[in-house]
């Protein structure tokens, strides 16, 4: 790194923090050291990530993408994938990736959001174009054959897209740490999906060297979540802003995830949702520590930890962050505190609120607020959407929707989403907290806690939960479990077993759908069963 561009200490400079810069840095500094590998074991240097990103850069640029234009992706997790997104922001163009399972109005929503002209689509995805509106795509570059059912429009082959380095345009301007590098789509459990605009420094702030100091250049991040999702997308990219490496892998398999690991040598993995849990349930057995893993993400953080650290030997991290923000609390390694997600870490401020925006007292319950100290450290809103990013940044912080408390000693607790709040008679309940309960039962692999109304007054609590494959649930055994270890007035009234928990394209629970369901026939009712809890015990 040369001499600082910026005379602001807080915006790193450019070949820190903007890809095409970061990636002819690291390319000519380190040239053979692996920036990525594949599930089947291909590696890809620096170099030869740069080669192959240059050689798809030029073939957009021949399809005419200029700097700042959205680009749509509509791709698996894979080489195409990949390089799809380090050559859109090597043109200083706008990587706007699409969930694989979106279709009908979502599909036709993001669509016309974007504002892309082009479209870079797996060919099994594409005949699902002809079902909707294509507002302003015009070219299809697909990955393969084009299927029937694909819509008539202008095709070329992303095999096709190739080039060399003198073929490439030169930049008129270097670009900036502020510029526009992706518009992710959140999961849209209340409403249409929102485009989130990130910048560079966003993206670099969100899990950056400063982010998590905890990772460095020696690290292989093993990712399974998706490109379409900050968690699939910002693994690449902060690794690559530490000169290390990333293994893209398809998807979360139980079964195969400690083989994975091995074949991959991946030192660094993140467990969200219900994956520990996943793997927990799994068999012990002699290989459990055979691997290369020395950190893990867990989020969230739960009782579990410390077995899960005994068993396979790993050190645990926790975090809380969403797409729009950038990792505003971050742990220790095995913090003491259950249901923690850290504390703030140096570089943004945290408020909870009341609903003016007022500061609740310490331990009390209120709406997380974040703002960062570093300008274009969090998102610039939402794409075409000016009353949700009103709505969202008012008051000059950013409100997250997420309702936490605070101890004394600084740590946060996630409570809940703040729309997904259960009131029982006079006692403020967080779903959060039920599900966490419900999943530690060893016959429980997802759950899902709801208020649904009560002959009384406000809610009961309801649990609609999905077994562990091979098991059966006992509702009446499970209900005398969460007795012993939940409040009386947690322990929910109402519970539902169904194969399969329903979720939004982004892998989120849609509560909204369960809600609407309410008290179905085949929902268990631990009252009318003749099970009624007191304050201290089952009567």
């Amino acid at each position: 790194m040369g001499p600082r561009d910026f005379t602001d200490p807080r915006i790193p400079n450019r070949d820190e923090c903007v890809l095409r810069h970061l990636l002819d840095r690291h390319a000519a500094q380190q040239p053979d050291k692996t920036h990525v590998i594949f599930e089947d074991g291909e590696e890809w240097s620096f170099a030869e990530v740069r080669r192959r990103v240059i050689a798809k850069a030029v073939g957009l640029q021949k399809l005419g993408v200029t700097r700042g234009e959205r680009v749509a992706v509509w791709l698996p997790n894979g080489r195409e994938g990949l390089l799809a997104f380090y050559a859109i922001n090597y043109l200083g163009a706008v990587f706007v990736p699409f969930n694989t399972a979106y279709r009908g109005n979502l599909l036709a929503h993001v669509l016309k959001n974007s504002d892309a002209r082009i479209l870079l689509c797996h060919p099994d995805l594409a005949p699902r174009l002809a079902e909707v509106e294509l507002a302003g795509i015009a070219q299809l570059v697909l990955t393969g054959p084009a299927a029937p059912g694909t819509p008539p429009l202008p095709v070329v082959q992303f095999a096709d897209l190739d080039g060399t380095e003198e073929e490439l345009a030169p930049l008129a301007a270097p670009i900036e740490p502020w510029e526009l590098q992706s518009i992710i789509y959140t999961s849209g459990t209340t409403g249409p999906s929102k485009g989130v605009l990130s910048s560079y420094l966003h993206m670099f702030s969100n899990a950056g060297p400063e982010s998590w100091p905890m990772v460095g250049s020696d690290d292989r991040y093993m990712t399974v979540a998706p490109l379409f999702h900050i968690g699939g997308m910002g693994p690449p990219f902060v690794m690559l802003a530490r000169g290390a490496s990333v293994a893209i892998v398809e998807n979360f398999s139980t079964e195969r995830f400690w083989e994975t690991v091995r074949a991959t040598r991946s030192t660094v993995v993140f467990l969200l949702g219900v994956m520990a849990t996943f793997l927990m349930k799994q068999p012990p057995g002699p290989h459990d520590r055979d691997h290369g893993v020395k950190l893990a993400f867990m989020v969230p953080f739960t009782e579990q930890a410390p077995a899960f650290t005994e068993r396979f030997g790993i050190d645990i991290y926790t975090i809380f962050n969403m797409t729009e923000i950038a990792s505003p609390c971050v742990s220790e390694a095995n913090p003491r505190k259950r249901g923690t997600c850290g504390r703030v870490r140096p570089g943004v401020e945290v408020r909870l609120v009341d609903a003016n925006d007022c500061e609740v007292p310490v331990g009390e319950i209120g709406e997380m607020l974040v703002r960062s100290d570093r300008p274009w450290g969090l998102n610039s809103g939402y794409n075409n959407n000016p009353e949700a990013t009103a709505e969202a940044w008012r008051n000059g912080w950013f409100h997250t929707g997420d309702a936490f408390r605070r101890d004394e000693e600084g740590y946060f607790y996630f409570v809940d989403r703040v729309k997904d709040a259960i009131r029982r008679r006079g006692e403020n309940i967080s779903s959060f907290e039920v599900e966490v309960e419900v999943c530690a039962h060893p016959t429980v692999r997802e759950a899902a806690a709801i208020g649904v109304p009560s002959e009384y007054s406000e809610d009961e609590v309801m649990v609609v939960i999905a077994p562990v494959p091979g098991q059966t649930i006992d509702v009446v055994e499970l209900s005398t479990f969460l007795a012993g270890r939940m409040p009386y007035f947690m322990v929910p009234r109402y519970i539902r077993v169904i194969d399969e928990l329903p979720k939004t394209p982004s892998a989120k629970v849609q509560k909204a759908k369960l809600r609407r369901e309410g008290i179905t026939a085949d929902t268990w009712d631990r009252e009318k069963a003749g099970m009624r809890l007191r304050r201290d015990a089952i009567g």
